[in-house]
Formats: C-alpha cells, sequence, structure tokens
C-alpha cells in the first residue's frame, strides 16, 4: 500500500515524470463510464494519456473487478444516483478502499485524491462535498456497509445476477470456485518458441537475470511477477509469444491429431494445408507453425489485425497466407483446395478470460449468449465442407457456458452425420493460484477458461 499520491512514468530522455493520483482517478473513472457507455476497457484506454496509462489501466482493472461491491455500497451511502460521472467516481474510490488489505493507496490518501479529482473537473466540481461525504462516511461505518452489502450476490461474487445464475446452471459444482478465479489477477504467460529454443533453457535464461516462473503444459512459462514483454530475454529474436496455458492447447490438438492420424489420408512427411478461421492476432497460427511444417492461411475480418498478425510472425521468423476475410463467406477467399485442418477459434462472450478483461462481465447482456452461439454454428456449418475427408477441425471458444461449449458440439454431431467427436479436452474452466479456485484439470495450476472439441471428418470407407 502507498501513502505517495503519485506515480512515476517515464517522461522525456527516461526523466521521471509525476502522475498525481487525482488524475489516475479521473482517468479510471473515464474508463468506467465508457464501459457502462457499453465500449470495451481496451478500446477506451487507447484515448488516455500515454503518461497516465499504465496507473490509470492499474486503478481501472482493479474498479472493474470490485464493481459489483462498490455499486452495492455507493447504494447504501446514497439512495439516489448522482450523476454519471460523479457515481463512476465514487464507485471507483469505493472498488480501491473498501477491502483496506488490497487497497493500492492509504484509504485517506485515495479520499482525499478523489476529492481534488472531483473538484478540477467541470462535470463533477458541484458534488464534491457530496463525495467527500459519502467516503469518509464509508471509513467510519466500514464493517457496518459491508456487512450490509453481504446479502448481495452482485456485491459477494462481483458479476451481473444474470450471470452467476448461468454459471450455477451450466456448473453447479464449481460455480463458486469460476467466480473466485475471474477475481484474481491473471499471471504473465508465455508460450516458447521450441523451434528457436525450449523451456528448459527459457526458464534459465530467466533464472540468470532472477525472474522467477515455472513450467506449464507442454510449452508454457508462467512468470512469478508481471513485467514488461519486450525486456524479456529473447524478445527480439522470438524465443517466445504471450499466450495463455489454455490457448495453448489448440495448436498441438490439431497437429498432433493429424501427424498420428491413421486414416490414410495424409502421407508420411506430408506438408499439412491448414485454415486457422478468426485467426488475428495470430498466437495459434505462430503455435501451429512452430509445431509442424504446415502451409497456414491465416484469415480474419479485420485488416488491422492482420497487419498486426502479420508484424508478431515475422518476429517469431515464420510466415502464414494472411488472408483479410469473413470466415463465414468463403466463396470470397477460398481457393477451392480442402484444407486438411481447420482451427476455429469462433467469436464467443469471452466469459473464461475475465480474469484479463474484467469489463467483460459488464459488457455482456444475457441475450448475446444466443445471439453469439447462433453465429457459431453458422461458422462450424459453413467451413465443415472445406475440410478434407479424414481430416479434423478444432473447435474451440474462451467461453465457460455451455451454449458456447458442449451444447453447440453435440448440436453439430447430430447435424454432421460424417463428423466424429474425437477425444478432447472439453470445458477447461479458469483456474487460478487463489484459496477455494483449484479445479482439476489436465493443465497445471493457471489458465483461463476455454471450451475445445476436436472433430474428424469420415472418409466413405469409414462411413461404409
Amino acid at each position: 500500500m502507498q501513502s505517495n499520491p503519485s506515480l512515476a512514468t517515464p517522461g522525456r530522455a527516461g526523466t521521471p515524470v509525476q502522475v498525481p493520483l487525482w488524475a489516475q482517478l479521473q482517468g479510471a473513472t473515464a474508463l468506467l463510464l465508457a464501459v457502462r457507455d457499453g465500449q470495451s476497457m481496451t478500446a477506451a484506454l487507447l484515448d488516455v494519456d500515454a503518461r497516465l496509462r499504465p496507473g490509470v489501466q492499474a486503478l481501472g482493472f482493479h474498479a472493474l473487478r470490485w464493481l459489483g461491491r462498490a455499486e452495492a455500497l455507493r447504494q447504501q451511502l446514497a439512495k439516489r444516483p448522482p450523476p454519471p460521472e460523479a457515481d463512476a467516481l465514487l464507485c471507483v474510490v469505493l472498488a480501491l478502499i473498501w477491502r483496506e488489505e488490497d487497497a493500492p493507496y492509504t484509504p485517506h490518501t485515495l479520499v482525499d485524491q478523489a476529492v481534488e479529482a472531483a473538484k478540477r473537473s467541470e462535470a463533477t466540481t458541484h458534488q464534491a462535498s457530496f463525495i467527500n461525504g459519502c467516503l469518509r462516511r464509508f471509513l467510519r461505518e466500514r464493517d457496518e456497509l459491508v456487512a450490509k452489502t453481504d446479502a448481495n450476490p452482485q456485491a459477494v461474487w462481483n458479476h451481473p445476477q444474470w450471470w452467476i445464475d448461468r454459471l450455477r446452471k451450466d456448473h453447479p459444482d464449481q460455480w463458486q470456485a469460476i467466480l473466485r478465479a475471474n477475481n484474481a489477477k491473471a499471471p504473465l504467460t508465455l508460450r516458447v518458441n521450441t523451434r528457436k529454443t525450449s523451456v528448459a533453457q527459457y526458464l534459465r535464461a530467466l533464472t540468470a537475470i532472477n525472474i522467477g516462473a515455472y513450467a506449464v503444459g507442454e510449452h508454457g512459462v508462467v512468470l512469478a511477477q508481471a513485467v514488461a514483454v519486450p525486456t524479456l530475454p529473447g524478445y527480439d529474436e522470438g524465443h517466445f509469444s504471450v499466450q495463455d496455458a489454455a490457448a495453448q492447447m489448440a495448436a498441438p490438438l490439431l497437429v498432433n491429431f493429424l501427424n498420428r492420424s491413421s486414416s490414410g489420408a495424409f502421407k508420411p512427411g506430408q506438408a499439412l494445408n491448414i485454415l486457422d478461421a478468426c485467426a488475428a492476432p495470430g498466437g495459434k497460427t505462430a503455435h501451429l507453425l512452430e509445431l509442424a511444417d504446415c502451409t497456414v492461411t491465416a484469415l480474419d475480418i479485420d485488416a488491422r489485425r492482420c497487419e498486426r498478425m502479420d508484424q508478431n510472425l515475422a518476429r517469431l521468423d515464420l510466415q502464414a497466407r494472411i488472408t483479410v476475410g469473413d470466415a463465414a463467406q468463403p466463396s470470397a477467399w477460398w481457393d477451392g483446395q480442402l484444407f486438411d485442418g481447420i482451427l476455429l477459434d469462433a467469436p464467443c462472450t469471452a466469459s473464461g478470460i475475465v480474469r484479463r478483461h474484467p469489463d467483460v462481465r459488464w459488457l455482456r447482456r444475457p441475450t448475446d449468449i444466443a445471439q453469439l452461439a447462433k453465429a457459431q454454428a453458422q461458422l462450424l456449418q459453413t467451413l465443415w465442407p472445406l475440410l478434407k475427408p479424414g481430416g479434423a477441425m478444432v473447435y474451440c471458444t474462451c467461453s465457460v457456458f455451455r451454449a458456447e461449449g458442449d451444447t453447440q458440439a453435440q448440436t453439430f454431431l447430430a447435424r454432421h452425420t460424417d463428423a466424429r467427436l474425437m477425444p478432447s479436452p472439453g470445458h477447461l474452466l479458469p483456474q487460478s493460484s487463489v484459496p477455494g479456485a483449484v479445479i482439476a484439470d489436465n493443465l497445471g495450476r493457471e489458465h483461463d477458461g476455454f471450451y475445445y472439441a476436436l472433430f474428424q471428418k469420415q472418409s466413405p470407407k469409414q462411413d461404409a
């Protein structure tokens, strides 16, 4: 916990610039207002001054993780909501101070700087006394006010009520552990480029510069503390990429199956022709190329994200056929050659990566699940004919909702008699190193939530 209400950030020529805490609180307030208006935090951060961005992001992440508690406390302090700007500032600070052991600054420092932030904004200057009174009352009555909010599930779990209800239905034995994991901080996880180095060698390189880390999965390394990625050893040489351990399962699931397939569809040593649909920013594309001598068509509808993918692959010394196009409209980009394998990381609610994107839970609406499930089904239906008989498709989503996971997979199998579900991970539920959040699976201690299904396309002789 800090008492100095400013943050040192690099200025010109590396000279530290003191960024006042009140300015960071204003920035975090703007983030919350943007999220409440339906904008993602990632997009909203682009509008924040570069000097303020690190501090604003840290405060914004904290506030969004504990927004349910903060909103419940604000309702105790002021039955009638204040104007949107004042309400957002008040909720940001309540989220930061409600549990003193987690507060990034001393509570009195945060209250003092919140009042300063209110005074320095035209939108809140007339609410400064109101904000001061609410926050100082909270400090006096903290235990009583928090206890009153313990009856509110949204305050206890810091997720919308509909989200909590959906998890209880989909995962009746694990819903509490999922929510705890969602509220934890996600670690920095790397995927080692095995064409350049090995997990063991990279761990030794980190140890040499006193960075604690441990291996996860087949190719992953989890850092004990997050650091600036470009400063890590081997960054410029392409020795690693940033990718969560659960996401790292996609490429091996497809490549390993195709390499050991006994269907007769592939000749030994044959270069595989693979489609990575919805590929940007390219993490799974790169992993495919690292694991196998294959031709990968990396497809994405967003031209700017395709440019970023090209840059990421260049750093790793890898090449793919990067194509701008809509996976649901193959007539505009497909050359008619059937693929040996297809990796479909389908658009979804992102309900499995909430710990990395705490705004997701507040942006989503209950109707989004059905809408996205419909889009996923359309992509499966459209891409399946592009797959060679004997080939395989990996369907995955970073979701924990069953409508985007096993329900989707079973519906697809019922409609496609030439599809066979092969051994697959299924739902990987988010797991963090926090008490009560340990969920057994085959991956280890730290990963996001994902769903995986591997479908093989039956050849005519297999159907007979």
